[in-house]
């Protein structure tokens, strides 16, 4: 009897011991994968092709008929709402655009993937893998400037994601945008400044990290400034990384899961996630001096929703416009936003355009399927025929 009890710790204590080495095991094993998928993805980024801007400098050219506003869509393949955008190109004036798509190496815009003749033949022929958080998402907007500057008739650039609908007809847009010298950019003080690390420095001076939308409209110099630099952006492919590298879906149940893991997670919140897309080109001109030649706010707008994951996790998010949200009084109400937050100085700044306060907005997203169909309904993009539009659908 005695030395059956005297023997019941040795078994808790190898059974503790056990359970221990397992842990330790299966700890070590998410990191090392993590670690894979890490050096993976770096190598694949390492393989981008660089852009041919290197090569040659743009020279301005004296070109014939009206400057032209260049859309430039940044895609994850197709365009689901091809036929809203090409209701708005039909009724445009085709000498006042040009259209360029950045999708997935090797898809092709033609009659078997898209609705719209428009798109036909408009993707980039050297994009590139985009993973979301990675420099690779600034490479391909790169890739979109450069390839709409060949064109001397582009004189005003503007970013658009596959989820992005119109609010104005073509008419009313062109205008806007052509009314100002200014790029649309909404850049400020990142006053938080979480995302920014020391070693950017002396080639990125904290003073100068800025923050904003991505989702921007440029002036024929300051894309070209873009395309040009080659000292900030290797910078932001250093140091941008996601972490830990997974799928942001992953990540988000990482970061949530039990007490197991807390150990591995705890070195990946070390690491900073820059973001890059909502920082580049913000903090690229603010570095070129170029703050005064900006109308400091995006021409685009999104909902965002701060929401709380497991685990007392906040994250911002953008929120979606199904039908219902598509409804004549809510775009009504977007289109008559005339201010925006300033969050570092912490007022309201009306939107001008030359000194004239105007609407703010002339784009929205991220809209479904339904809801495009329902901003067609309301005519906003020009007349349609909607009897061929549910037909291809």
């Amino acid at each position: 009897m005695t030395k059956r009890r005297a023997s019941s710790p040795m078994r808790q204590l190898s059974r503790l011991r056990s359970r221990l080495i397992i842990i330790l095991c299966v700890s070590l094993c998410v990191l090392a994968l993590l670690r894979v998928v890490f050096h993976s993805e770096s190598n694949l980024q390492s393989s981008f092709p660089t852009s041919r801007r290197r090569s040659r400098a743009f020279i301005d050219i004296q070109f014939v008929g009206p400057p032209k506003v260049a859309f430039l869509f940044l895609v994850r393949r197709d365009l689901p709402l091809d036929f809203l955008w090409g209701t708005f190109f039909k009724n445009g004036d085709g000498a006042k655009f040009s259209i360029y798509v950045h999708s997935e190496p090797g898809f092709v815009f033609d009659g078997s993937t898209t609705r719209s003749a428009f798109f036909f033949g408009r993707q980039l022929n050297n994009s590139i893998q985009v993973v979301w958080g990675e420099s690779s998402m600034i490479e391909a907007e790169r890739l979109l400037f450069e390839e709409a500057l060949y064109d001397p008739a582009n004189q005003r650039f503007v970013l658009l994601s596959d989820s992005c609908v119109p609010l104005y007809n073509f008419s009313y847009i062109y205008n806007y945008v052509m009314s100002s010298p200014k790029s649309f950019v909404d850049s400020f003080i990142d006053v938080k400044g979480h995302r920014y690390d020391p070693k950017m420095s002396p080639t990125i001076p904290k003073e100068r990290w800025r923050k904003g939308s991505q989702w921007i409209t440029l002036a024929r110099r300051h894309a070209e400034i873009v395309v040009d630099d080659d000292t900030v952006f290797p910078v932001f492919r250093e140091f941008c990384k996601r972490w830990p590298p997974t799928p942001l879906s992953f990540r988000r149940r990482l970061l949530a899961i039990n007490w197991i893991f807390k150990l591995p997670l705890f070195t990946f919140q070390r690491h900073r996630n820059c973001i890059p897309d909502e920082h580049y080109v913000q903090t690229l001109l603010a570095i070129s001096g170029l703050d005064n030649e900006l109308e400091r706010r995006a021409v685009t707008y999104t909902l965002w929703n701060q929401s709380t994951l497991e685990g007392k996790i906040k994250s911002w998010h953008p929120l979606t416009f199904d039908y219902a949200d598509a409804a004549p009084q809510k775009l009504r109400q977007i289109k008559e936003i005339n201010h925006v937050y300033n969050e570092y100085e912490q007022h309201n700044e009306f939107c001008h355009t030359n000194s004239k306060v105007t609407p703010c907005f002339l784009f929205a997203r991220k809209f479904t399927l339904g809801a495009a169909m329902r901003v067609l309904r309301e005519g906003l993009v020009g007349s349609y025929d909607v009897t061929a539009i549910l037909r291809d659908i």
